[in-house]
């Protein structure tokens, strides 16, 4: 009975500091963002229905998502601090609770916690940052689209390739365009043409001024179009020209796999950056279990400072996981690196750190 009411007291006072810490830091946040962006918002003359209900909803999801772990770490130490300058954690330990069981009640709700965030990452986060990355393209960053415009080769199957010498992006129209077919690896048909032009979906397009080429062995048939336009399937579309710096963000974890495929079957390159995003998801959650057991094992002990040198020393442990976490990210996008490896040296590294602090805690 007394470590079930434990458990109760540690995980009542560990939900309520969470959300008290997650409450603050939110308004914080919401704060700065509205005074950057208010510019924008008045500039596009947007009503505060859409501003509130298209991006702030899902901007304080995307925030808490972003900062859970840092909020985790912040609550543990800040009420566990308290119990340890109240002489509560020495009572705790002196009445035969070991350390390890005492740390299991906190490892308990952050493991109800990851389970959520690690949810939130791989579903639920990605469809809300479609709502919230399209308002920001639309009318706050509106430079973000890095697709290519020039010089795109693309496999439309495994035996049908295309080349686009300049694509618009503003009337989904091609300049220069050549599709090619295959069989065997010999080439069977070319169609060359000055235009192309998107029409409808799926994949309808019309092509102007065009030459078709059909070979049969060594015969070879030709077809002009000189003048002429004629309607075609073409297995593109203009979103396949759209590359947006955080487009990553917008896709769920079970479509990001199915874009992976489809990339490599297209030869476009570009999938390391998705493969990382798979994996940093799974990588942020399971840091707040080390965070969890790093912020009770420095907490509670006490000390000369009380809680503001607990939470001195666990802020700056956090934004040194976030800050490592980050350039882990851009390490594992280079090519000499495996993507799995370098996302999770953070965790590797603050493994060890975790394992050391319980060591010395006090027990």
């Amino acid at each position: 009975m007394r470590i079930k009411k434990l458990d109760l007291y540690i995980g009542k006072k560990f939900v309520q500091t969470f959300f008290f810490v997650c409450l603050i830091f939110t308004l914080i946040a919401m704060s700065i963002d509205y005074i950057n962006k208010v510019d924008k918002f008045i500039e596009h003359d947007l009503s505060a229905t859409v501003i509130f209900s298209e991006y702030y909803i899902n901007f304080v999801f995307w925030i808490n998502m972003l900062l859970w772990p840092m909020f985790l770490l912040i609550a543990i130490i800040f009420f566990t601090s308290r119990m340890a300058y109240q002489s509560e954690i020495i009572s705790i330990l002196n009445a035969g609770v070991p350390f390890r069981r005492f740390l299991s009640s906190y490892l308990v709700v952050t493991g109800v916690f990851t389970a959520l965030h690690l949810f939130a990452n791989h579903y639920a986060l990605p469809l809300s940052n479609q709502t919230r990355l399209n308002f920001e393209n639309s009318y706050i960053y509106e430079q973000n689209d890095k697709g290519k415009t020039r010089d795109i080769q693309m496999y439309t199957s495994p035996d049908e390739k295309i080349y686009i010498r300049n694509y618009n992006k503003r009337d989904s129209t091609g300049r220069t365009f050549r599709l090619t077919r295959y069989e065997d690896l010999q080439l069977t048909y070319l169609l060359q043409a000055k235009k192309v032009s998107f029409l409808e979906d799926p994949n309808r397009w019309k092509i102007h001024d065009y030459v078709i080429h059909t070979f049969n062995g060594n015969n070879e048939a030709i077809e002009f179009g000189r003048g002429r336009s004629m309607d075609t399937i073409v297995n593109m579309h203009p979103s396949d020209f759209v590359r947006y710096i955080n487009q990553k963000e917008m896709v769920t974890t079970p479509d990001m796999n199915n874009f992976i495929e489809r990339e490599k079957n297209r030869g476009l390159g570009g999938s390391k950056a998705y493969l990382v995003e798979r994996t940093r998801r799974t990588a942020e959650s399971v840091s707040m279990l080390l965070l969890c057991i790093l912020g009770v094992s420095i907490a509670s002990r006490k000390v000369r400072g009380g809680t503001g040198l607990h939470l001195a020393l666990g802020i700056s442990i956090g934004a040194a996981m976030i800050l490592m976490s980050k350039f882990s990210v851009t390490f594992a996008n280079s090519e000499n690196v495996p993507s799995t490896l370098g996302v999770w040296i953070p965790n590797i590294i603050f493994s060890i750190i975790a394992y050391l602090t319980v060591r010395k805690a006090q027990k």
